[in-house]
């Protein structure tokens, strides 16, 4: 009987001078999520208090002494007063709710404040990851390509626009990532990041945008959950990286295989996931999934790679690791 070869992903070797970042985790709220909603064959009454965390990515100038300080997500909101009606509906079926420490509370703590944050970098835009973006008022806000007609205009019958706010951004400070797509651009914002963030293809992932330009951060097209979906995968050593997955998908056993996207009815006559496209979403997940440590990532240059995925709502991740929260790293 033949046996398939392991798969290799590759990803970059570090150069001379390599500039590596430092990842922490923040604490930025607790919600409760249904597990019938999101993973297959799950007990129907079985609700878990999870948390939506945020990612304090710190990357240090090669030719000064300044530190570019970027958010991942932001989490809850402290105050759900302002959300619209649709959304305080969504939001009363995901209590109990937790809302402090929020991310701005755990910067503190760790002894940063929320201004001295550069940049703010949005894995999507639904409410239990957008936080309170006036909390940052120095930094610029990147999310993905379309995100202000969604906020403005909503994303079809699964995500109609009562569900979000369309003043949530600070629009002269955001900037929106170049359409991945062709048949995205008709949604893009005229503003836009430089020109210089490309759409490359990298370790497997069709579309990576080198953020910095240096190998140090990369922004990951993430497609299938919301429009505009990204994650972050950061060097934090010579052979050490970190894969920030956000919402591709909301329960660890998925990613191992031990769980499925579950699926549930529509209210419409068919069915639907969490996600906006289930198919693309499970496409996603497989890209991510390479990158674990049971597949074989390699350097360039022949080394043995370790990299460490976290999603946004992994509770026992979260448990296991309290030390790797600001002023720790990961």
């Amino acid at each position: 009987m033949s046996s398939q070869s392991p798969q290799i992903v590759t990803l970059p070797a570090p150069v001379r001078n390599q500039t590596y970042v430092t990842v922490a985790a923040l604490d930025a709220g607790h919600l409760t999520l249904p597990e019938r909603l999101f993973v297959t064959d799950a007990d129907p009454e079985k609700r878990t208090t999870v948390p939506s965390m945020s990612f304090l990515i710190q990357h240090p100038s090669s030719t000064s002494s300044k530190t570019t300080n970027i958010l991942f997500d932001l989490g809850l909101k402290r105050d759900f007063s302002g959300y619209r009606p649709a959304q305080q509906h969504h939001i009363s079926q995901r209590q109990p709710t937790i809302v402090s420490p929020d991310a701005a509370e755990s910067l503190q703590k760790g002894g940063l404040s929320p201004q001295d944050i550069d940049t703010v970098i949005l894995s999507h835009v639904h409410w239990d990851h957008v936080g309170t973006p006036s909390d940052f008022p120095s930094a610029t806000f990147i999310a993905g390509s379309g995100t202000l007609h969604l906020l403005a205009h909503g994303g079809g019958p699964l995500y109609p626009a009562e569900l979000f706010n369309a003043d949530e951004l600070p629009v002269d400070r955001t900037r929106e990532l170049p359409p991945v797509r062709p048949a995205d651009a008709k949604y893009a914002s005229a503003q836009q990041t430089p020109a210089s963030l490309q759409w490359r293809p990298l370790a497997g992932f069709p579309a990576v945008i080198d953020f910095f330009s240096d190998g140090s951060v990369y922004i990951v097209d993430a497609p299938g959950h919301l429009y505009g979906h990204v994650n972050l995968l950061c060097r934090i050593g010579e052979d050490k990286w970190v894969y920030l997955g956000g919402d591709c998908c909301h329960d660890p056993r998925i990613l191992t295989g031990e769980k499925g996207i579950a699926e549930y009815d529509d209210g419409k006559g068919g069915v639907r996931s969490v996600h906006v496209d289930t198919c693309e979403a499970a496409r996603t997940v497989e890209r991510v999934r390479r990158l674990m440590g049971e597949k074989k990532v390699v350097g360039e240059d022949g080394r043995d790679v370790q990299v460490e995925i976290v999603v946004a709502h992994d509770k026992v991740w979260r448990e296991r690791n309290k030390e790797r929260f600001f002023p720790g790293n990961l």
